[in-house]
């Protein structure tokens, strides 16, 4: 991706959160001379990954396989004594945006429809190989009621609604065509991007950046290069 589509991505996802009367922490809006002039007290937001997050999943086509995220908290795996004992993410998602197939093998997660458009979701169970298994019928939580789907069936998930997501189910989710852009929430267990995604298919996590214009705001895989 480029940096120029990645700030005018930063862009787009503050204003659609201001629409929706979304703030977020105040390090998510400093210019990249005031994060310098806080370096010294930025050890458990580095250490922890929080803050802006944009990626095509090395897709190049950011437009259809891709998402703009922010984590405002979580915690470390390796030194439980480091941020927050769970997860909370924002994921900005244009209409028609989708998060490839992926499963996780130690987080929990809620998703949630926090505002803006519905959110599209497809659920498969994993096979005993680690295969997607498009047989068996997926049951998940929906705020506290069970609900029990065909593999790769169709789940929408208004607004206040969510789904609970535990390890080692595949699921694909998105904002759906024609229903408008989208703000989803992700409230979990301890999230670790590095190492807990585990996709359908071979996926970037983090996308290759070429630098075409400075940065509007450093993501959180980068603070230590930038």
């Amino acid at each position: 991706m480029k940096r120029s589509q990645i700030n005018e991505a930063l862009r787009w996802a503050e204003a659609l959160l201001e629409q929706n009367r979304i703030r977020l922490p105040r390090f998510a809006y400093w210019d990249m001379e005031t994060w310098k002039s806080h370096k010294a007290e930025l050890d458990e937001i580095r250490a922890v990954m929080q803050g802006w997050d944009i990626t095509d999943f090395g897709s190049g086509d950011f437009a259809r396989t891709g998402a703009v995220l922010f984590t405002s908290r979580n915690g470390s795996h390796l030194d439980p004594s480091i941020g927050s004992p769970y997860a909370e993410k924002y994921i900005l998602l244009r209409q028609g945006q989708y998060l490839p197939c992926h499963y996780h093998a130690s987080k929990t997660e809620d998703i949630i429809d926090r505002a803006g458009g519905v959110m599209s979701m497809y659920f498969f169970n994993r096979a005993a190989d680690g295969s997607v298994d498009r047989e068996t019928p997926v049951t998940i939580r929906s705020d506290g009621l069970p609900l029990t789907v065909k593999p790769g069936e169709e789940v929408l998930i208004h607004p206040g609604d969510s789904v609970r997501i535990t390890p080692f189910i595949y699921h694909i989710f998105g904002a759906k065509q024609g229903a408008g852009d989208l703000v989803v929430g992700e409230v979990s267990a301890v999230n670790d991007d590095n190492t807990d995604n585990y996709w359908e298919t071979p996926m970037r996590r983090f996308a290759a950046i070429e630098e075409d214009e400075m940065p509007l705001h450093p993501l959180c895989n980068e603070y230590d290069k930038l």
